[in-house]
């Protein structure tokens, strides 16, 4: 990947972001989430969708560099078709265009598999400074594809990131850790996992969702990608699930009458019998 910004008078004064979203299932409605059995997929075809938590922080750390350097941002996701009402949303809050890679082939990815896929669609359109994503999804948890992501783009990568200002070609990030944080000046181009802590995410007002409508909005579908068909999908996908299974969650009832004396008694005997200490 190529840095490609100018210059003026030694100072940045654009710079080229790009931003990875993913929308997850709204968790109103995880009692209909479904699990097929066979592909161990979730079916989402009855599920709202939301742009996942940190990659809001992650847009809006995207939107306050283009406020004090200037510059565009580009919003990349891995979804199905029904995701642009999700990236309107975003383009609404302040970005410039986004990009959907949605195809059946594409379905049951893992983490790695996504990873690769956003970054053929990120290498297709063009060379970008700084790249920012949530550092984590609320419906995997893994975190696991910023650091992927940025193995793939060949480039400097941070997570659990809880700051970012731009010196000149250089970025400074501040990590969160266990203990504090540390800060690290790094060379651009560079990719960040972002964390809550960074920001607090705007609410697109009425123009911006007025002007997202017609802002630039391109599917890629799998033949767009100049993607390695043995490294997608489900099939492609190094970590696979095991047997899924429903929990018997019927329960055994035993009517104990008597006086009230009695009825203790017996409830310790039945609990005895189960080999449960008191």
């Amino acid at each position: 990947m190529r840095v490609s910004y100018s210059k003026i008078g030694g100072l940045r004064m654009t710079l080229n972001i790009a931003v990875c979203i993913k929308p997850v299932p709204d968790s109103r409605y995880y009692n209909k989430i479904i699990i097929d059995p066979k592909t161990k997929c979730v079916n989402r075809d009855e599920i709202e969708t939301v742009i996942n938590a940190m990659d809001k922080n992650a847009v809006e750390a995207a939107i306050k560099l283009k406020e004090k350097n200037g510059g565009k941002i580009t919003i990349f996701s891995m979804a199905p078709d029904n995701a642009v009402k999700n990236l309107r949303k975003v383009l609404a809050m302040g970005a410039d265009e986004a990009y959907l890679c949605s195809d059946k082939a594409l379905g049951g990815s893992d983490t790695l598999v996504t990873s690769y896929v956003l970054a053929k669609a990120i290498q297709k359109t063009g060379n970008y400074d700084v790249i920012i994503l949530g550092n984590q999804s609320e419906d995997g948890g893994t975190a696991q594809v910023p650091s992927q992501l940025g193995e793939w783009l060949n480039i400097p990568h941070f997570v659990n990131v809880k700051s970012l200002e731009l010196e000149v070609n250089k970025i400074v990030a501040e990590t969160k850790t266990e203990n504090g944080s540390i800060k690290f000046k790094v060379r651009l181009p560079a990719l960040f996992g972002v964390i809550k802590d960074i920001n607090e995410p705007r609410i697109p007002n009425v123009m911006g969702v007025l002007k997202a409508k017609n802002k630039p909005l391109t599917i890629f579908r799998a033949t767009d990608l100049d993607l390695d068909e043995g490294k997608i999908g489900l099939k492609g996908s190094p970590t696979q699930v095991g047997e899924i299974f429903s929990p018997d969650m019927k329960r055994k009832s035993q009517k104990i009458e008597g006086a009230i004396d009695e009825i203790a008694e017996k409830i310790i005997e039945v609990i005895k019998r189960a080999g449960i200490g008191l």
